[in-house]
């Protein structure tokens, strides 16, 4: 089990060099049964990232480069009229589908953002009065740039809270970024499929057992109270449980059978501060700040 995600973590550091932690956390966030938002200056591999993740847990993977004028029916899909049957059809969008890639999801319009939001909190979409199923294994995994960037406007807290992690790929290390120069541009194309979506079922129902105990609960809970503090109103009962899954995902990885400080301690920057600050270059000390008053108390 320790050795298949290993593989997994192995076989993606072939495509994205010289951003292992950011990896982790993205397998982390899939195994927990979580959407991920990655934001970082264009060019820095977040849709490459992407797609590896898929190809490798052997996902069916669509994508949509959101603009401000794509709508809704655009990733969901419409009702096509059948001349021939005297029906309509529905025809499904790019949504149905195990991994949906939605780049640059902050320069949509707002209206197209809800949808996508209704998708990701439910599971399902609603066509004309119809509700229609999405696939059980079903992933959103978004990229946005700087909000200081031309076109770009800030996801609003409701939206950005159904991600249970964010993440920033940055710069890559000088020898890493020398390989990357060194391929030419190309985008890798030697992932490999490690596990089926069975298996990754599989793995998610185990990390769902993995029991967590008194005293974590206390810590994350004292995390929570520490953040209540901050002048926006800090961390919810919600992001509470974000925390738990992504901590169980961590302790998963790293082949534990139970949750320590220090799986919490690993995610939790990840797990926070999309929660508490929107801006993204302001908010990065944010939760290193929140465990330092924790451990400094207890």
């Amino acid at each position: 089990m320790k050795e298949k995600i290993k593989s997994i973590i192995n076989e993606l550091n072939k495509g994205i060099l010289g951003n292992e932690k950011q990896i982790i956390l993205a397998v982390i966030c899939l195994l927990a049964r979580g959407h991920l938002l990655i934001e970082d200056l264009p060019g820095t591999g977040k849709s490459t990232l992407s797609k590896a993740l898929a190809k490798c847990f052997g996902l069916d993977a669509k994508s949509v480069h959101f603009t401000s004028d794509l709508l809704p029916s655009d990733l969901i899909g419409i009702n096509i009229f059948d001349s021939k049957k005297s029906s309509f059809r529905f025809e499904p969008g790019p949504i149905f589908s195990n991994v949906f890639l939605a780049d640059e999801l902050n320069r949509a319009s707002p209206r197209t953002q809800s949808a996508l939001l209704e998708a990701m909190n439910n599971k399902e979409i609603n066509v004309e009065g119809q509700t229609k199923k999405l696939p059980s294994q079903f992933f959103v995994i978004a990229t946005q740039n700087p909000i200081d960037q031309v076109g770009t406007s800030p996801l609003p807290e409701s939206q950005l809270d159904r991600f249970l992690m964010r993440i920033s790929l940055g710069n890559p290390n000088r020898n890493a970024e020398k390989e990357i120069l060194k391929r030419n541009n190309k985008t890798p194309n030697d992932i490999n499929q490690i596990i089926s979506k069975e298996d990754l079922t599989f793995h998610q129902d185990k990390l769902d057992d993995m029991k967590v105990s008194n005293e974590i609960y206390e810590y994350i809970l004292d995390l929570v109270t520490e953040s209540r503090k901050l002048k926006n109103g800090g961390l919810s009962t919600r992001a509470a449980i974000a925390v738990i899954n992504a901590s169980k995902g961590c302790a998963y990885v790293q082949g534990e059978d139970y949750v320590t400080p220090d799986h919490v301690q690993f995610i939790f920057q990840s797990v926070a501060e999309h929660r508490l600050d929107n801006g993204f270059a302001e908010s990065t000390s944010i939760s290193e700040k929140i465990i330092k008053e924790v451990d400094a108390i207890r």
